[in-house]
């Protein structure tokens, strides 16, 4: 990892960074306004394979984006690389009905100073900032507001805020996982008809004053609270907005 690639890729040139929660807020928020949320290599059935070397080329060298299991990895090193104390953990994504299964999503802990933070940059449009991970205190950022409880004797369950009501986003543990252990999981997110990756291309990107996200069917650009939308009418549509909005060009296929 060349780790001033990564910080110029997320737009901190020439700026000191310490292992510490201001920094590590930082972080987090610059990842999130310039590295989209995207599946794309799904759908251009190119393998997504558990290695955080091919996560670099992809995500800083050709400016991509991805999802959970190459974002946060790959974000994990770069903060051990500053100097945080971190570990990979394993999370289950609340579909509607019920929680996916062990390593659905992978989430990491970081400890500063004895405080624990929940750090997650690969979710979409989850938290701007770090969770402190204490249970049934409202934490809010400009993203909405959010709170860790308790789920039964194993998990956690993080809540979101919506309206009067709290909306599930996932549960997970605190134990410390390994990389490899969540090769099964993604290759299920990028092969299975049940996963929502393979249903359609996605790219999604937080702003400073927003968010812009771009499926086969919809551009939607929300400012200020005020949403856009536009109807997404052919593949050169798609093509044409995720070059202008994302930087991004249809790769070729690896398989």
């Amino acid at each position: 990892m060349n780790r001033k690639k990564y910080l110029n890729r997320i737009g901190l040139k020439k700026i000191k960074l310490f292992p510490d929660f201001e920094t590590l807020k930082l972080l987090q928020k610059q990842h999130l306004l310039h590295i989209p949320f995207e599946n794309l290599d799904i759908p251009w059935k190119n393998p997504i394979k558990l290695n955080t070397k091919n996560f670099y080329e992809k995500i800083i060298e050709k400016k991509r984006g991805g999802f959970c299991y190459e974002l946060n990895s790959l974000f994990f090193e770069l903060l051990n690389e500053l100097g945080f104390e971190n570990k990979i953990i394993s999370a289950r994504v609340f579909n509607g009905k019920d929680f996916g299964a062990e390593f659905d999503h992978l989430g990491i802990l970081t400890t500063i100073n004895g405080g624990v933070f929940l750090v997650d940059v690969g979710f979409g449009d989850f938290t701007a900032a770090p969770l402190k991970f204490v249970l049934d205190i409202e934490q809010t950022d400009e993203n909405g507001t959010f709170l860790i409880k308790k789920f039964d004797e194993n998990y956690f369950e993080v809540v979101k805020k919506n309206g009067e009501t709290w909306q599930r986003e996932y549960i997970f543990k605190d134990s410390p996982r390994n990389l490899e252990e969540f090769s099964e999981m993604c290759n299920f997110h990028q092969t299975s008809p049940e996963s929502h990756f393979t249903r359609g291309k996605l790219c999604s990107l937080l702003t400073v004053n927003g968010r812009k996200t771009l499926t086969d069917k919809k551009f939607i650009e929300t400012q200020d609270g005020e949403k856009i939308e536009t109807e997404i009418k052919s593949e050169e549509d798609f093509y044409r907005i995720l070059a202008q909005e994302f930087q991004i060009k249809k790769a070729e296929n690896r398989a």
